[in-house]
């Protein structure tokens, strides 16, 4: 590991990403320790505490998304779920609407600027109106345990409404989701790993100081009395957080390997001999974003019903479909199943790979060059991706289910399974790829710069 990080550290290119990224990350943090003005943070982090009581709600997956952000109601409390929001429904736009595909495929570096410009507006305008949700919520809980809102803030109202609140918190709550937006894209351009995965990430594990906190107290181990949480409990739990750990790491890296031949080909007037190399196709071609994106598609109307209240309609929908039940975990893994094939559907082109082998004189033993070619690579993908997407969605709801069964906080079994473990294992694999491929570039570019000077 030593070996590894002064391997890092000497290539100054990648150690300045690095730095970049983590300091780009620690500002992400500070933002959740700051207040929208007028909220009593500590206050509203209690009675959040209490109401949760340790049930499971799509409250309390925010809360861990964001960092604890959400509970304490501060800038960055909304996180980057309305970016992502954002980026599912344009996603799912180009793929129905044929007039983007063909924009995007005429001019590919003009319409994924004209794409992220569309991204960025959508964002604002759903970061908008779940702040004023946000602020609609604060005020029921003002109402019911005065203190939360600062009564001078609050009194300023038109028509019975406290305006001035509203205007701040959505704001506030807006320019912070767009601070957290404009630091997911540079990272990505100017730092390291994906951007907005890396502060998903850092929300996550900013939880685990409480998480073995929470274990530690339901353990009970100051007391001669049985703790909520027993020791078999725990081993079961340490077993599974080990499984989804292998397992992530088997279906990400995983691939099939699909055999090439190249034909005799003739170079200036010598016939070269034609070699074999392979294809590889990933049997989780989507990697851990059909899991962000499942997740944040149920959390957007659940969160929505819950804001509003368990007597409307949208509050009893939200209840359906709180983490824990049944109707949750069908509907969490269909759409895993869903996004998985979408975004493979969206991302891996058979069509180029084919029309490259044919002009590169390549071919798959037993397949015929061309549409052939085509349509072995789609129905080969297909079959993999079922396998992957599977697996995918067992490993995201196994903790649940051991968690419902063993009857274990739904603190302890969001952090140490499913969601959060796969987005941290996906994004931690994902990132140290790409430091690899750095060292490698790095490596090979002073390899030919040695060949030069030789050659001269």
């Amino acid at each position: 590991m030593i070996e590894g990080l002064r391997k890092i550290l000497s290539v100054s290119e990648l150690k300045a990403k690095i730095v970049f990224t983590l300091l780009m990350l620690i500002v992400c943090r500070a933002g959740a320790y700051v207040p929208v003005p007028g909220i009593n943070g500590q206050a509203a982090a209690d009675l959040f505490r209490y109401a949760t009581g340790g049930g499971q709600n799509l409250f309390q997956l925010m809360d861990i998304f964001s960092g604890g952000a959400f509970a304490q109601m501060t800038v960055v409390a909304l996180g980057v779920m309305p970016y992502i929001s954002a980026s599912i429904i344009m996603q799912l736009m180009v793929a129905l609407v044929p007039s983007l595909q063909r924009e995007i495929k005429e001019n590919n570096d003009a319409g994924r600027r004209k794409l992220s410009k569309w991204i960025r507006l959508l964002t604002v305008g759903l970061a908008f109106f779940q702040a004023g949700l946000f602020a609609k919520y604060a005020i029921k809980l003002n109402s019911s345990s005065p203190g939360i809102i600062l009564s001078e803030l609050y009194d300023v109202q038109a028509f019975g409404v406290p305006w001035l609140f509203f205007l701040i918190v959505m704001a506030t709550m807006t320019a912070g989701t767009i601070l957290l937006m404009w630091i997911g894209e540079q990272i990505s351009e100017k730092g390291i790993g994906n951007g907005i995965s890396l502060i998903i990430t850092v929300g996550i594990l900013s939880s685990l100081p409480t998480t073995l906190g929470t274990v530690i107290r339901q353990l009970n181990l100051d007391s001669q009395e049985p703790g909520q949480l027993t020791f078999s409990s725990l081993v079961a739990l340490s077993g599974v957080f080990v499984l989804i750990i292998v397992g992530t790491i088997l279906i990400i890296q995983g691939q099939r390997k699909i055999p090439l031949q190249y034909a005799r080909r003739v170079v200036g007037r010598h016939e070269v001999q034609g070699g074999s190399a392979h294809i590889p196709l990933k049997i989780n071609y989507a990697g851990v974003i059909p899991v962000i994106f499942a997740s944040s598609l149920l959390m957007f109307p659940a969160t929505l019903g819950q804001f509003v209240g368990n007597e409307s309609w949208l509050g009893r929908v939200a209840n359906m479909i709180s983490p824990g039940t049944w109707v949750y975990m069908t509907v969490y893994v269909g759409l895993i199943l869903f996004f998985t094939y979408f975004w493979t559907a969206t991302q891996f082109h058979p069509e180029q790979i084919a029309s490259d082998m044919k002009k590169n004189g390549a071919f798959i033993p037993g397949v015929r060059q061309g549409k052939p070619t085509q349509d072995f690579l789609e129905s080969s993908m297909s079959k993999i991706t079922l396998v992957g997407a599977v697996f995918l969605a067992l490993i995201a709801i196994l903790p649940t289910i051991i968690g419902k069964l063993l009857g274990v906080d739904a603190t302890i079994t969001y952090f140490f399974g499913g969601t959060s473990l796969l987005i941290l294992v996906g994004v931690v694999l994902d990132t140290t790829k790409q430091i690899e491929s750095h060292l490698l570039n790095k490596r090979y570019e002073g390899f030919m710069k040695r060949g030069r000077v030789r050659g001269r």
